[in-house]
């Protein structure tokens, strides 16, 4: 009578898992099982490791997913040299710019709500920003039209970051320390006495719009970034190593982040991501995650919107984000076959075992990478902690996991 009560609470208990929504892991299969070759992602684990024996990189971790099942999960080298941690399939490390699509993820959360449309102003949700002006030269004049929401997805808002130029613009970015803001509220009102760096629309430039984004969410849904985040991304897809610091529980597995020579350039340690935020909550590169959770996350896309019974974003959504949202004529960088969608970048032509047509993707600064090609349902996660941003693993890798596909 005991064993059948043992039995009966046990079923009970997965139907209350199962109810409640429970997520497992993303089941692991073989290569051969999903149309993809053993051997030949082989060769992903033998260059990468020569890449970390030849010391271009400390560590690095590679995951394959491929219809929606992982195939390859790879870890390499050392996440802190000095006390040779090694890096292992659960390690943190700093996501930086990978931040941006999950941003931009939330606010098309509020987008499917109806809380807003994609070419609304954007003075209309943050009134700080009402009256921007252009710079031309020595002079400002009034913008041919208002910086909508869609253009601080897709990079096109006339804002920038004041890191990698120094017109005047970029130098009066640097004068207001904008990206050292105590807040988002603090950030855009800055933003709004500094005129554009050009049009709205006229240009792709990388730039704050991503924590601009954040502000937006902020305001519309009158919840701090990071707690919608948790609510309706982190949450819903188990994400549970993802934030914007790494909790006093899991430092030790926590990576260091070096610089060329392998010098430490943050150490685990005493990094500034084991406190919580003192300044703003940037949804252009706060975050820290693993690769596990950020293969979810990818994975919900992969399958529009979806993730194990959870419904984050609608598929004519995620549709039109992961297609090129750039106006005729403007390019990532003119002369190359990339657009950008909302919040990834988009691969307008095929290129062979270079990139496959309709990719999409971003990286982070620390030399982390990922991209999706819908067309192959494949999901490919590359990380690094190494600054300053190096896209050598992302391009030693990606050839070698498309000759891997064999059907």
């Amino acid at each position: 009578m005991n064993i059948l009560k043992k039995w009966t609470t046990a079923i009970v208990l997965v139907l209350l898992l199962v109810s409640a929504g429970w997520a497992g892991e993303i089941p692991q299969a073989k290569p051969e099982s999903v149309g993809m070759s053993s051997a030949k992602l082989a060769k992903v684990s033998a260059a990468v490791g020569k890449m970390v024996d030849d010391k271009k990189i400390a560590g690095a971790i590679t995951i394959v997913a491929r219809k929606g099942k992982i195939v390859h999960f790879e870890t390499y080298g050392m996440r802190d040299i000095e006390s040779k941690k090694p890096v292992e399939k659960d390690t943190i490390m700093r996501f930086y710019s990978m931040t941006k699509p999950i941003t931009t993820v939330a606010a098309m959360i509020l987008f499917d709500q109806g809380k807003f449309k994609l070419d609304d102003p954007l003075e209309n949700y943050l009134p700080e920003l009402k009256g921007l002006k252009v710079q031309n030269g020595d002079k400002t004049s009034e913008p041919a039209r208002k910086v909508t929401i869609r253009d601080i997805m897709r990079h096109t808002s006339g804002f920038t970051y004041g890191l990698f130029g120094n017109t005047r613009v970029d130098q009066m970015y640097r004068k207001a320390n904008i990206l050292g803001s105590r807040n988002l509220k603090e950030m855009v009102t800055k933003l709004g006495k500094i005129p554009l760096r050009f049009e709205p629309g006229s240009q792709w430039h990388y730039s704050v719009s991503s924590d601009v984004l954040g502000a937006l969410v902020e305001r519309i849904s009158k919840t701090s970034l990071d707690a919608f985040f948790k609510r309706h991304i982190f949450g819903p897809l188990d994400m549970k190593d993802t934030g914007f610091s790494v909790p006093k529980s899991s430092v030790e597995r926590f990576s260091s982040c070096f610089r060329p020579g392998l010098r430490v350039e943050d150490k685990y340690s005493t990094s500034h991501y084991t406190r919580p935020p003192r300044g703003m909550l940037s949804g252009g590169g706060g975050l820290v995650s693993t690769a596990r959770d950020y293969m979810r996350f990818c994975q919900m896309l992969v399958n529009k919107g979806r993730f194990q019974g959870k419904r984050i974003l609608k598929a004519k959504t995620v549709e039109m984000m992961t297609v090129n949202n750039l106006p005729e004529g403007v390019y990532v960088r003119r002369g190359t076959e990339t657009g950008f969608g909302l919040g990834f970048s988009v691969q307008l032509k095929d290129r062979g075992a270079i990139a496959h047509a309709g990719e999409y993707g971003w990286g982070g600064a620390a030399s982390t990478h990922f991209w999706i090609s819908p067309k192959d349902d494949l999901v490919v996660i590359a990380l690094s902690q190494y600054k300053p941003f190096s896209s050598k693993l992302k391009q030693l890798v990606k050839p070698l996991v498309y000759e891997a596909i064999v059907k």
